[in-house]
């Protein structure tokens, strides 16, 4: 499913991959943030992505013009892992609700693992 924005001049559809790609950027952009991550359903590891598969680590619902957001991330060692995710919510729901005038409703914040 994408995200839709309608107007009296026609209909904008968003692609989920889109929104995923963009919320893993700016996420990756924080401080303390080492990366998006995906975890294997196989053994429960998580493996840091490549800048080109940010979306892996990135979840989207989008239903109309709202959109809801869960990131999976990987965090440097020594950091306050709270004070990170606040920063990465409010960087993501903002920026993304900018760039594509639509509401975000929520973004959920899944620290997978700290690296050193």
């Amino acid at each position: 499913m994408s995200a839709e924005i309608k107007n009296d001049k026609g209909i904008i559809n968003i692609s989920n991959t889109v929104i995923a790609n963009l919320a893993g950027y700016i996420a990756t952009q924080c401080y303390g943030v080492v990366g998006m991550c995906s975890q294997s359903s196989k053994d429960g590891i998580a493996k840091l992505l490549k800048k080109e598969n940010l979306d892996k680590g990135v979840k989207v619902k989008a239903s109309g013009s709202v959109i809801e957001i869960s990131l999976h991330v990987i965090v440097e060692y020594g950091l306050n892992i709270g004070t990170i995710g606040e920063t990465i919510r409010s960087n993501v729901k903002y920026n993304v609700e900018k760039m594509t005038g639509m509401e975000v409703s929520s973004v959920r914040v899944n620290v997978e693992s700290v690296r050193v």
